[in-house]
């Protein structure tokens, strides 16, 4: 199997086309290595990296971040993932009877169901907005968003990046209107790091959470929780722990209750900076040129599975990072016997081709989608052998 040229600095199966990077990410060799170095020095010494040496260590690293997406360091807190930063917003949120809180229909679940379960302790209602897929312009998303808050609307809660369908949302626009509106939003940004030139000092959303494990390519467990200035004081980590009642006389209580939770290994947070290094000089064209080309490698499978499908592209190409889906034929209609994706085609792919991609049950069974990632170690016959299989294991 040939192999793309800078595939050498992963350690994924290489008996595998790996085609969901979108998932879980994948983590390169250096940044793992750089992450053994910051486990071995914690273990080497405990007290003295946990507790003498650690603030400092986030600090540095939260300044690499907060340069990468551009914005005050003072609004960014580490957090594990996506799901954690959406759990600690919907949870501090001051919420009652008469409330509501709009989400999108293609919001992840995982999130959906922190919402839910805040809502319902607070009384509030949880209104859903149904986000058109296929659709022919990013028109459709901003007005079927905006047509649904009211002046009880709290909160909305959309994708920077859909994870179902691989869309990039107009944010800007979005949060603009809402702004006139006096509503707040929390952004499920979980595939935006890395994969979207990021801006918040310009977006300045009320909250906005996204993984680094993903695009970025840092160690697993590795996340940003952005919370604009004036809302910070009401927001508090899941795990209430010192910096509760540590003093804030140099450091903000924001910091001091993100950064310390309890005892865990931090060493995931502090491999940021080696992956945005590690990534941004893997093409001549640093981050940028990485952008362009994983887009234009996704913009080219899409294609293909269009033709082997015979349907029309679902989404303009403006609304396309680098994750694409294509709707499929219907599937036998059961649902997942498991907590992750089980249908029997995406098993027949794996199993039978060695590609392993999501089928993703959407919006239910027995309608399905078929979701690609690109990232640098894909190459175009990976889509290409994906579009053949497809073809001929759905066509019959």
């Amino acid at each position: 199997m040939k192999t793309s040229t800078h595939a050498h600095h992963w350690t994924l199966d290489p008996g595998v086309d790996f085609l969901n990077h979108g998932s879980f990410g994948a983590t390169p060799i250096a940044v793992l290595e750089a992450q053994t170095e910051l486990r071995a020095r914690m273990e080497r010494q405990p007290v003295l990296f946990l507790g003498r040496e650690l603030q400092g260590l986030l600090d540095a690293a939260r300044e690499e971040l907060a340069a990468f997406v551009r914005c005050p360091p003072e609004s960014l807190a580490f957090v594990p993932n996506a799901t954690y930063g959406v759990n600690a917003v919907v949870r501090s949120l001051d919420l009652g009877p008469g409330d509501e809180l709009l989400v999108t229909d293609q919001e992840y679940q995982a999130s959906r169901n922190a919402l839910d379960f805040a809502a319902k302790s607070a009384g509030a209602r949880v209104e859903v907005v149904r986000l058109p897929f296929p659709l022919a312009s990013e028109d459709e998303a901003v007005e079927a968003i905006l047509s649904r808050v009211t002046g009880k609307t709290r909160l909305v809660l959309f994708d920077h990046v859909t994870s179902q369908t691989g869309l990039v949302l107009p944010v800007e626009r979005i949060l603009r209107a809402l702004d006139e509106r006096g509503v707040d939003a929390l952004i499920d940004a979980a595939h935006a790091p890395g994969m979207l030139d990021l801006d918040l000092s310009r977006l300045r959303p009320a909250y906005y959470t996204g993984n680094c494990h993903k695009w970025i390519c840092a160690a697993k467990g590795a996340a940003l929780l952005f919370v604009r200035e004036d809302r910070q004081e009401k927001i508090h980590p899941l795990s209430i722990s010192h910096g509760a009642t540590w003093p804030a006389d140099q450091r903000s209580r924001f910091w001091l209750e993100f950064d310390w939770t309890g005892t865990h290994d931090p060493t995931a947070w502090l491999t940021v900076p080696a992956a945005i290094r590690f990534m941004g000089k893997l093409l001549p064209g640093g981050w940028k040129e990485l952008r362009e080309k994983n887009r234009a490698l996704v913009l080219r499978g899409r294609e293909l599975l269009c033709q082997a499908l015979g349907i029309d592209a679902p989404a303009p190409e403006s609304m396309i990072g680098s994750l694409a889906a294509v709707p499929l034929p219907d599937g036998t209609g059961e649902k997942p016997t498991t907590t992750l994706y089980s249908d029997a085609l995406q098993q027949e792919l794996y199993e039978e081709h060695r590609i392993e991609v999501p089928v993703i049950p959407w919006p239910a069974p027995p309608r399905r989608l078929l979701r690609i990632s690109a990232q640098i170690y894909n190459r175009e016959e990976q889509y290409a052998k994906l579009a053949e299989a497809v073809g001929r294991i759905v066509g019959g």
